[in-house]
């Protein structure tokens, strides 16, 4: 089967120093052999990453994008330690090997994990692989209970009590994440001010019981075995994760969920292969998760348009990088149509016509 997370050359105005970062890497990580080689994975829209290879041994390298404006969303310190933390317990994390903040090196903070190879699923499957509706159900399944399993862990346990402040967390979510989308707000972007007063009117109370969450758990950050596409084998980019509600992770996971019978628009917007048959709909999953972890899910619906909320800011913020040139990706262009999406997606759910 065909290995999705394929590297490509590296992208114009995207490119590192190979000298100062070989040199770094022959003294930090013993047992290098033959010349170095960079390139980079196409995919995500945050922190960058790189494949480095040697003849020996493939590691991957992330940085924070180019003319970064979220600063506290590209915390390569942050994301090193919590897979420090994490491997032990979660065996589902990339090993980390080395970071540094030294800027002579890169000119900003990097770090370097091993690679994880398999197939990461994006809107479609991949050629070569063939899932029936209750293999795609059971695959589905298996998402929600990991992302259950990673919110089983005792985060004080593990050296993670100082990683996040569960206390007021969804009111800081609300508000931080509105002050956010203000600051990135472009003359072509829609207000969202009705959502973000929807929002902070119908709070929930904070989780009794926080945990560490990943924000960002959806399927193409995991990675399946290619032998059995059925296992995941490993979660990637960790740039979010922290201390705190984990309804709140659950909501952000919805708000990419793209079910079959959603909006056109909606459809067009697709990322994830949620619309298949199989495919567990968005209450489903809030319900199997509710089950697993004996949580109320009545709040649903304010999870869920904070995480179609939270998704309008992130693609809002890389849509204002392309917008003032600081990136020429030309994929940024295009998000400021998924903003106006996900703003009608979110009105929807505050009129109660979810």
């Amino acid at each position: 089967m065909e290995c999705v997370d394929q590297a490509v050359d590296v992208r114009s105005s995207e490119e590192l120093n190979p000298g100062k970062i070989e040199s770094y890497l022959r003294d930090t990580i013993p047992g290098l052999d033959g010349p170095m080689t960079v390139r980079q994975f196409p995919g995500g829209h945050c922190n960058l990453t790189y494949l480095i290879s040697f003849k020996n041994r493939e590691m991957v390298l992330r940085r924070p994008p180019f003319g970064a404006k979220a600063i506290s969303a590209h915390n390569m310190s942050r994301e090193y330690r919590i897979l420090k933390a994490l491997k032990p317990v979660f065996p589902y994390c990339p090993e980390p090997f080395a970071y540094s903040d030294d800027p002579s090196i890169m000119g900003c903070p990097f770090y370097v994990m091993e690679r994880i190879q398999g197939v990461i699923l994006r809107k479609s499957l991949p050629d070569g692989m063939r899932l029936t509706p209750l293999q795609i159900r059971r695959l589905f399944e298996t998402v929600v209970e990991t992302h259950h399993g990673l919110h089983c862990l005792d985060y004080q346990q593990i050296g993670l009590e100082n990683f996040g402040k569960p206390d007021g967390y969804v009111r800081r979510r609300v508000m931080g994440w509105s002050d956010r989308y203000r600051a990135a707000r472009t003359p072509d972007a829609p207000d969202f001010e009705s959502v973000m007063t929807w929002l902070s009117d119908h709070q929930p109370d904070d989780s009794p019981h926080p945990c560490v969450i990943y924000n960002d758990f959806k399927f193409d950050n995991i990675v399946l075995d290619s032998r059995d596409p059925m296992k995941i084998i490993g979660i990637l980019d960790w740039e979010m994760a922290t201390i705190g509600d984990p309804l709140m992770d659950l909501g952000c996971s919805l708000g990419y969920w793209v079910e079959r019978d959603d909006p056109p628009e909606m459809q067009v917007m697709r990322t994830l292969p949620t619309h298949l048959e199989g495919a567990m709909t968005r209450k489903q999953v809030a319900e199997l998760y509710g089950r697993l972890s004996d949580r109320p899910m009545d709040h649903f619906d304010f999870y869920y348009g904070f995480g179609l909320f939270r998704l309008a800011v992130i693609a809002q913020q890389i849509y204002y990088r392309f917008f003032h040139g600081q990136t020429k990706d030309p994929r940024f262009g295009a998000l400021i149509q998924a903003v106006g999406v996900l703003e009608k997606a979110a009105m929807r759910v505050t009129d109660g016509l979810r």
